[in-house]
């Protein structure tokens, strides 16, 4: 198994662009391999494109009047049908969606091919992590759902249990929907309350049906949690599910948007927190995955200057062992380029001046903290389901 990460890039994924006036600017994605390259990091993985996600693949999670009418939709955005959420404020129609759409599907798959074909143990594809997008209708900013398209492609090609930890500040709904009723594939979501944020699911009671009851875990924080309730929520559920489970691959979702300077949702993470959960994702892809096999997507964020980039950057150097140490000045030369495609100033460090830390759940928790009762709430309704204390 080669010992370098894969990041998949191609440069027409910037043609998934919903509009000037929209929050999901491209720009985030341009902006962010800038950086990889200004870091030296694509020296450091196996950067490669891949194929578009054809029909068939499409069809492991999505249906075919679906695609049938986002290929319309492409071709014709004025005749955009909104029964299948196309069309809308979220998610406009645009002229090339559809080619845009499979091609960010087809990096996610081929990132998953590769860890399961041993090409690489890790893979990254930050332009992934549209985990909204429902078999049947596009939803919040996705049109085809390339995590969970990744994930059916890893049970396609034999795998028994697929791990999916998504940590995006919204609900994974789209993938957790995709897997229900499944047994080999866990998903796990740690994302604001459903009270004040959209889509407005990711209860802890919602825990799977049928033969995957169980396989459905939700940490629904309060609005307003930062770096050490985010931390605690997430080393007091992640660890233990993943070590019981033992996935044969570990697919990530990071989305940046839980960052205190994103527009859209109500969380005050920091970028030093952000970096330090990917470092524990990949810390428990070698612990607990078979041979370490990781593919980590990226998400939401829309900070798309002074956060997304740098989040994802890290991401892309922890995957690559090659970590960027937090105190890192960033080179002039992106710095240039941010405001020349901007003309915003862009951060001159890759940290946000924090050092997370955390109290562990082992040393007891207080069921009058708010943060506490969104943990216990999820540990007495999913960890019983699958053998575990509460």
């Amino acid at each position: 198994m080669s010992g370098r990460a894969q990041l998949m890039w191609d440069e027409a994924v910037t043609g998934y662009d919903f509009g000037s006036s929209h929050p999901m600017d491209p720009v985030r994605l341009a902006l962010t391999m800038g950086l990889v390259r200004a870091f030296g990091l694509d020296g450091a993985v196996d950067v490669r494109s891949a194929k578009s996600a054809g029909d068939s693949t499409l069809r492991l999670v999505h249906r075919e009047d679906y695609v049938a009418a986002v290929r319309s939709a492409s071709a014709a955005p004025g005749s955009a049908d909104q029964a299948y959420g196309l069309g809308t404020v979220d998610d406009p129609a645009f002229a090339g969606m559809h080619e845009a759409s499979a091609l960010i599907a087809g990096l996610s798959v081929g990132a998953a091919e590769a860890v399961w074909r041993g090409e690489s143990r890790h893979a990254v594809n930050f332009t992934g992590g549209l985990h909204h997008a429902m078999p049947g209708a596009a939803s919040g900013f996705c049109v085809y759902n390339d995590p969970a398209l990744a994930i059916a492609r890893l049970l396609e090609l034999g795998a028994e249990r697929v791990a999916y930890v998504d940590v995006d500040v919204h609900h994974g709904d789209g993938v957790q929907a995709a897997f229900w009723e499944d047994p080999r594939v866990l998903t796990v979501s740690l994302h604001e309350h459903p009270r004040t944020l959209f889509p407005q699911t990711g209860w802890p009671e919602e825990t799977g049906a049928g033969a995957g009851e169980g396989g459905a875990v939700n940490v629904a924080l309060p609005a307003g949690t930062g770096d050490a309730g985010w931390l605690r929520a997430f080393h007091a559920v992640v660890p233990e599910l993943l070590e019981d489970f033992r996935p044969q691959v570990l697919v990530t979702q990071h989305g940046a948007d839980t960052h205190a300077e994103d527009p859209l949702a109500h969380l005050a993470v920091s970028l030093d927190a952000q970096r330090a959960v990917m470092t524990a994702c990949h810390e428990l892809a070698h612990a607990y995955a078979e041979d370490g096999r990781w593919v980590a997507l990226g998400g939401g964020g829309y900070a798309v200057v002074d956060v997304v980039p740098r989040s994802w950057t890290h991401l892309v150097g922890i995957a690559a062992h090659a970590p960027v140490e937090p105190e890192s000045v960033i080179p002039a030369s992106w710095r240039d380029e941010v405001y020349a495609r901007t003309r915003q100033l862009g951060p001159a460090r890759m940290t946000d001046g924090r050092t997370p830390s955390w109290k562990p759940w082992e040393d007891g928790y207080d069921p009058a903290d708010r943060l506490d009762q969104a943990v216990l709430a999820t540990r007495r309704s999913a960890f019983p389901l699958r053998g575990l204390l509460a």
